[in-house]
């Protein structure tokens, strides 16, 4: 690359002071932390989510090149959001029961629908656990709190998100070709998913809608918004278990 055709947004509005660039940029920050937070638990605070997303929008200001191509916006939206779920992970624990709920719900739905040779119904998954369906609905929900923001992470090794590393494992160059194959496997898998399940990743993760604005686009609840997110989300990782 030549270093002379570099244009970092920061040394080019040198005449700004960083604080004048961070304040001009700050609704940016806040929009996103108000989008985020409607798709998160009740223990996450906006405030804390702004304050990360500041650091991000402050490492996006020093390292922005205008001659990518992609807008300051674009790019800037990209380092707030991923420090808010930095932010978000570190604060996150997890009891091992949470982990051993979401390997035993994975596993009910593959044995069910191994057995009926279709969809895995939410019942038939609470029948196999062996609990109410209510208690099902309450495990699927908490193993799946603050731990999926993509639909990458839907195959990705539990060690692998827990670490935070899932950027430094598709930055492997010998992983590319086995992520290009999972990607495609995970793009059919979901084709298979029920029809609702679909729409609701669909406008959850590429929308990018929360579960408030899913409910009314549904005309459900939020709650069972939420439940079928966790099915969806538990179906496709039982169904993909090969890849992780």
């Amino acid at each position: 690359m030549n270093l002379a055709n570099r244009r970092p947004m920061y040394t080019e509005q040198a005449h700004a002071s960083l604080d004048t660039l961070v304040e001009q940029h700050l609704p940016l920050v806040r929009r996103i932390a108000h989008h985020m937070i409607g798709r998160l638990p009740s223990n996450v605070i906006v405030d804390d989510l702004i304050q990360a997303g500041v650091i991000g929008l402050i490492d996006a200001l020093q390292k922005y090149d205008t001659g990518k191509g992609a807008s300051f916006e674009t790019y800037a939206g990209i380092r707030i959001r991923g420090a808010m779920i930095d932010e978000i992970r570190r604060g996150e624990w997890a009891p091992r029961s949470v982990h051993r709920n979401a390997r035993a719900i994975q596993d009910a739905i593959r044995n069910v629908e191994a057995r009926v040779q279709r969809d895995a119904t939410d019942r038939e998954v609470a029948e196999e656990l062996g609990v109410p369906l209510d208690a099902y609905h309450a495990m699927a929900q908490d193993s799946m709190a603050t731990r999926l923001f993509s639909m990458e992470e839907l195959t990705a090794p539990e060690s692998i998100i827990d670490r935070g590393d899932l950027q430094q494992a598709h930055d492997n160059p010998a992983s590319h070709f086995q992520r290009d194959m999972m990607l495609t496997s995970m793009a059919n898998a979901i084709k298979d998913l029920p029809e609702r399940e679909q729409l609701v990743l669909s406008l959850y993760y590429d929308e990018e809608l929360n579960l408030k604005e899913i409910g009314e686009v549904l005309g459900v609840s939020e709650s069972r918004v939420c439940q079928i997110h966790s099915q969806a989300t538990h179906r496709l990782r039982a169904r993909l278990r090969d890849w992780r």
